[in-house]
């Protein structure tokens, strides 16, 4: 789930960093064994994507992907992240064309033919979080979609790349940035990824552009957790949020995707953990 771009500081000390990075909140490094728990969490998430996958169809409502989302959960022993996270009402979030992120499930929201769909799926398991988002293609799409899902996943995986012991998280930044805008597209700067663990948003903030966030410079180390999550619009990097106080569209109407992974730091590379 995508955390809104934070601009306040809280202070730590760390003495080893420049002061911008001194006054932000430390990452909470994960030994082995919680990543190891934090890889199940991530595997629930994945069955979760695995069969909405198979389910997205014209004709479905998104209230149905949370019902199947729901059993899924509750089939591995897992429970939903986001249900009641600042009073969201849903066990995912579904987000279809021009709504970029938070999109609520409803059985009045039905699929056709032609739309993309954003579906956002966290998981609690024995006390940590996986999450991760995917947006898939409902029977046959315009090519300028199809575009916009290829770019926006490329960016993705460019970020994880950068995920690596002795980068900055900038260099994540960077990577989605050079993709998406090589592309001509706009990444949204008013939602960002973010770390994970026992809470769903921790430090660091990961922007998906170059920006003056103090976090940008933090040098990755072994342990550090984050969900990075390219969220990119066709027309403009602008939001807006609609009147139920949760989904997010493009201020211009114009269509959004929305990729990510949670992926471990590690001494071997970056590690995605939201995978089967």
């Amino acid at each position: 789930m995508g955390r809104m771009f934070r601009r306040e500081q809280s202070k730590v000390t760390r003495k080893s960093l420049p002061r911008a990075v001194q006054e932000r909140p430390a990452p909470i490094l994960k030994s082995p064994r919680e990543i190891q728990i934090m890889r199940e969490a991530g595997r629930v998430v994945a069955r979760v994507h695995a069969a909405l996958r198979e389910l997205v169809r014209p004709g479905v409502s998104t209230w149905e992907l949370d019902q199947v989302a729901l059993e899924v959960l509750q089939k591995y022993g897992a429970v939903s992240s986001f249900l009641g996270y600042r009073g969201y009402p849903a066990n995912i979030c579904t987000s279809i064309n021009e709504e970029l992120v938070h999109g609520i499930p409803s059985k009045e929201r039905i699929l056709k033919t032609g739309d993309i769909i954003s579906i956002d799926v966290g998981a609690q398991y024995r006390g940590f979080i996986g999450d991760s988002g995917w947006t898939y293609a409902v029977g046959e799409i315009d090519e300028q979609s199809a575009e916009l899902m290829r770019v926006t996943e490329a960016g993705l995986f460019a970020g994880i790349a950068q995920a690596v012991v002795g980068n900055r998280v900038v260099d994540i930044s960077r990577a989605v940035q050079q993709v998406v805008e090589g592309a001509g597209l706009h990444v949204v700067r008013e939602y960002t990824g973010h770390g994970v663990g026992r809470q769903m948003h921790e430090p660091p903030q990961v922007l998906n552009y170059v920006g003056g966030d103090p976090d940008g410079m933090l040098v990755l180390e072994p342990g550090v957790v984050i969900a990075i999550e390219p969220m990119v619009q066709v027309g403009t990097w602008q939001t807006r949020s609609l009147r139920d106080g949760w989904t997010v569209v493009s201020k211009d109407g114009s269509m959004a995707a929305h990729f990510e992974h949670t992926v471990a730091v590690t001494n071997n590379g970056p590690e995605i953990l939201t995978l089967p």
